[in-house]
Protein backbone atom coordinates (compact mmCIF):
# COMPACT_ATOMS: atom_id res chain seq x y z
CA UNK A 1 0.00 0.00 0.00
CA UNK A 2 1.64 3.02 -0.89
CA UNK A 3 1.01 5.87 1.28
CA UNK A 4 2.06 9.60 0.67
CA UNK A 5 5.16 9.22 2.68
CA UNK A 6 5.89 6.37 0.24
CA UNK A 7 9.57 7.31 -1.96
CA UNK A 8 8.16 4.26 -4.65
CA UNK A 9 7.68 5.58 -7.86
CA UNK A 10 9.00 8.77 -7.58
CA UNK A 11 11.44 10.21 -10.39
CA UNK A 12 14.76 10.73 -8.66
CA UNK A 13 16.93 11.94 -12.09
CA UNK A 14 16.27 12.58 -15.22
CA UNK A 15 19.16 12.10 -18.35
CA UNK A 16 18.76 12.86 -22.05
CA UNK A 17 20.92 13.09 -25.07
CA UNK A 18 19.41 14.92 -28.63
CA UNK A 19 21.19 14.30 -31.65
CA UNK A 20 20.27 16.64 -34.21
CA UNK A 21 22.82 15.93 -37.04
CA UNK A 22 22.91 12.94 -39.37
CA UNK A 23 24.11 9.62 -39.69
CA UNK A 24 23.59 6.83 -41.55
CA UNK A 25 24.05 2.61 -41.80
CA UNK A 26 24.79 0.52 -44.77
CA UNK A 27 25.60 -2.49 -42.20
CA UNK A 28 23.66 -5.81 -41.23
CA UNK A 29 25.61 -6.29 -38.51
CA UNK A 30 24.41 -3.93 -34.95
CA UNK A 31 26.33 -1.72 -33.92
CA UNK A 32 25.99 1.28 -31.57
CA UNK A 33 24.53 4.76 -33.29
CA UNK A 34 26.88 7.75 -32.42
CA UNK A 35 25.56 9.76 -30.10
CA UNK A 36 22.51 8.38 -29.22
CA UNK A 37 23.78 7.25 -25.54
CA UNK A 38 23.13 8.23 -22.34
CA UNK A 39 24.62 7.45 -18.84
CA UNK A 40 23.19 7.05 -15.42
CA UNK A 41 24.19 6.80 -12.06
CA UNK A 42 20.84 4.68 -9.92
CA UNK A 43 20.90 6.28 -6.55
CA UNK A 44 19.78 3.01 -4.96
CA UNK A 45 20.12 -1.02 -6.37
CA UNK A 46 16.41 -1.15 -6.00
CA UNK A 47 15.78 1.58 -8.57
CA UNK A 48 14.60 1.12 -12.02
CA UNK A 49 15.05 2.80 -15.17
CA UNK A 50 12.86 4.23 -17.94
CA UNK A 51 14.09 4.08 -20.63
CA UNK A 52 12.35 6.63 -23.42
CA UNK A 53 13.91 6.44 -27.03
CA UNK A 54 12.22 8.82 -30.49
CA UNK A 55 14.20 8.08 -33.20
CA UNK A 56 13.27 9.25 -36.73
CA UNK A 57 14.74 7.25 -39.81
CA UNK A 58 14.43 7.59 -43.79
CA UNK A 59 15.42 5.38 -46.11
CA UNK A 60 15.59 4.66 -49.97
CA UNK A 61 13.94 1.37 -49.51
CA UNK A 62 15.40 -0.24 -46.32
CA UNK A 63 14.11 -1.55 -43.19
CA UNK A 64 15.78 -0.25 -40.15
CA UNK A 65 16.41 -2.60 -36.51
CA UNK A 66 17.29 -0.92 -33.49
CA UNK A 67 18.24 -2.85 -30.26
CA UNK A 68 18.15 -1.17 -26.60
CA UNK A 69 21.30 -1.55 -25.06
CA UNK A 70 22.60 -1.22 -21.45
CA UNK A 71 26.05 -1.45 -21.58
CA UNK A 72 26.95 -4.34 -23.83
CA UNK A 73 23.60 -6.26 -22.96
CA UNK A 74 21.04 -6.01 -25.25
CA UNK A 75 17.35 -5.59 -23.23
CA UNK A 76 13.79 -5.62 -24.23
CA UNK A 77 14.46 -7.86 -27.45
CA UNK A 78 12.36 -10.98 -28.89
CA UNK A 79 13.56 -14.06 -27.97
CA UNK A 80 14.88 -16.08 -30.88
CA UNK A 81 13.84 -19.83 -29.55
CA UNK A 82 17.26 -20.94 -31.03
CA UNK A 83 15.93 -20.06 -34.43
CA UNK A 84 17.54 -18.08 -37.44
CA UNK A 85 15.95 -14.63 -35.96
CA UNK A 86 17.82 -11.22 -35.04
CA UNK A 87 16.91 -10.56 -31.63
CA UNK A 88 15.51 -7.23 -32.04
CA UNK A 89 13.56 -4.09 -30.08
CA UNK A 90 11.95 -3.25 -33.43
CA UNK A 91 12.02 -3.37 -37.02
CA UNK A 92 9.87 -1.05 -39.32
CA UNK A 93 10.17 0.95 -42.51
CA UNK A 94 11.76 3.87 -42.53
CA UNK A 95 9.64 5.95 -44.64
CA UNK A 96 6.42 7.07 -45.69
CA UNK A 97 3.40 4.71 -46.33
CA UNK A 98 3.37 6.01 -49.92
CA UNK A 99 5.64 3.69 -51.96
CA UNK A 100 7.90 6.80 -51.69
CA UNK A 101 9.94 6.32 -48.75
CA UNK A 102 12.70 7.97 -49.73
CA UNK A 103 10.30 11.31 -49.10
CA UNK A 104 9.32 10.47 -45.74
CA UNK A 105 11.04 9.49 -42.36
CA UNK A 106 9.58 7.12 -39.83
CA UNK A 107 9.35 7.88 -35.92
CA UNK A 108 10.57 4.89 -34.19
CA UNK A 109 10.56 4.55 -30.30
CA UNK A 110 9.46 2.85 -27.66
CA UNK A 111 9.81 2.74 -23.78
CA UNK A 112 11.36 -0.13 -21.64
CA UNK A 113 11.20 -0.45 -17.45
CA UNK A 114 15.22 -1.91 -16.76
CA UNK A 115 16.05 -3.22 -13.64
CA UNK A 116 20.24 -2.89 -13.61
CA UNK A 117 20.33 -3.70 -9.75
CA UNK A 118 23.54 -1.46 -9.40
CA UNK A 119 24.51 1.92 -8.44
CA UNK A 120 27.39 1.83 -10.73
CA UNK A 121 26.90 4.01 -13.56
CA UNK A 122 24.92 2.37 -16.37
CA UNK A 123 25.09 3.37 -20.29
CA UNK A 124 22.29 3.06 -22.14
CA UNK A 125 22.19 3.00 -26.37
CA UNK A 126 20.51 2.31 -29.30
CA UNK A 127 22.11 0.17 -31.74
CA UNK A 128 21.29 -0.44 -35.38
CA UNK A 129 21.55 -2.73 -38.34
CA UNK A 130 19.82 -2.94 -42.00
CA UNK A 131 17.99 -5.58 -43.13
CA UNK A 132 18.63 -3.64 -46.85
CA UNK A 133 19.51 -0.53 -48.87
CA UNK A 134 21.39 2.57 -46.13
CA UNK A 135 19.73 3.71 -43.22
CA UNK A 136 19.80 7.25 -42.45
CA UNK A 137 19.32 8.93 -38.89
CA UNK A 138 17.70 12.58 -38.57
CA UNK A 139 16.96 12.93 -42.28
CA UNK A 140 14.96 11.68 -45.23
CA UNK A 141 16.34 9.31 -47.74
CA UNK A 142 16.21 11.85 -50.21
CA UNK A 143 17.92 14.56 -50.07
CA UNK A 144 17.45 17.27 -52.55
CA UNK A 145 14.73 20.09 -53.41
CA UNK A 146 11.42 20.85 -51.15
CA UNK A 147 11.66 17.47 -49.72
CA UNK A 148 15.22 18.25 -47.87
CA UNK A 149 14.54 17.82 -44.08
CA UNK A 150 16.64 17.37 -40.67
CA UNK A 151 15.10 15.95 -37.89
CA UNK A 152 16.16 15.29 -34.39
CA UNK A 153 16.29 12.49 -32.12
CA UNK A 154 16.82 11.22 -28.62
CA UNK A 155 17.22 9.29 -25.89
CA UNK A 156 15.96 9.54 -22.22
CA UNK A 157 16.17 7.62 -19.22
CA UNK A 158 14.73 8.10 -15.20
CA UNK A 159 15.67 6.75 -12.42
CA UNK A 160 12.36 5.84 -10.83
CA UNK A 161 12.53 4.50 -6.49
CA UNK A 162 11.95 1.21 -6.07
Amino acid sequence: ILTSNSSVGKILQVKQTVKDDVTSTDSTSFSAISGMSVNITPIATSSKILMMVDLKFGTNGGVPQIRFVRGSTAIHTGNNAGGNFNDITYAGYGGSDTGQGYYGAAQVGGTFLDSPNTTSQVTYAVHWARQNSIIYLNKTGNDGGVYSTRMSSSITVMEVAG
